[in-house]
């Protein structure tokens, strides 16, 4: 009976932090400011690195890890006395997910989770996590596509489950988040494949110029 009500209360907070749209977090706590403001899609990334530089950067990463990370805490918190722990951190990071790519308050349209799946694997295993941030980063980097380093860490974290991972119910959690993450890529991958999808720049936008009062 306590397993069950651990893992509804697990599952439900999870989801409800997976839902809270980082961007909005910060900019309410810490840039004081709505960072969405600085620009859509493929802008967005250049224009946030002129305005706030590194800094900013850190600043927006911190953010999110702490609030991806307070549920994965709490879970393995939870699980901790049956010895279950990893159990219930995969299960936190499969609602996380869940939650960042489907969440309800924004009309179940979210984001690819990218963050989420990464901060997910490395609470259910280290060195897991570290393979799938190396895996995100590397194909992002060299496809300039998000959604392809996304899919390839998400790829990447049932290889890595299935090989490191002791527990079969952590490890079917792990596919389980990775065939989430396929079905929401699917869009996305014929973006892709279409030329169609945004492409990850760091090319300054000037566009912002002409706005300026002269």
């Amino acid at each position: 009976m306590k397993y069950w009500i651990f893992s509804i209360l697990t599952a439900a907070l999870a989801y409800l932090f997976g839902t809270l749209n980082s961007l909005v977090v910060a900019s309410r706590l810490v840039f004081k400011t709505n960072l969405r403001r600085v620009g859509k899609g493929s802008r967005w990334l250049p224009n946030f690195r002129r305005v706030y530089g590194v800094k900013g950067f850190a600043k927006l990463a911190a953010v999110e890890f702490v609030k991806d990370a307070f549920p994965l805490l709490i879970a393995g918190l939870l699980f901790h006395a049956d010895g279950n722990a990893v159990v219930g951190r995969a299960l936190a990071a499969f609602c996380l997910v869940l939650g960042r790519m489907y969440p309800s308050p924004y009309g179940f349209r979210g984001s690819y989770a990218t963050g989420a799946i990464v901060v997910g694997a490395m609470f259910i295993n280290l060195s897991i996590g570290l393979a799938v941030l190396a895996a995100t980063i590397l194909v992002s980097w060299l496809t300039k596509y998000l959604p392809l380093g996304t899919l390839a860490g998400a790829i990447v974290l049932t290889i890595a489950g299935v090989l490191v991972l002791d527990n079969p119910i952590a490890t079917k959690l792990c596919i389980f988040i990775t065939i989430l993450a396929v079905i929401r890529l699917i869009p996305a991958i014929s973006r892709v494949s279409a030329k169609s999808e945004p492409r990850l720049s760091l090319e300054e936008d000037i566009t912002y110029k002409f706005d300026e009062q002269f």
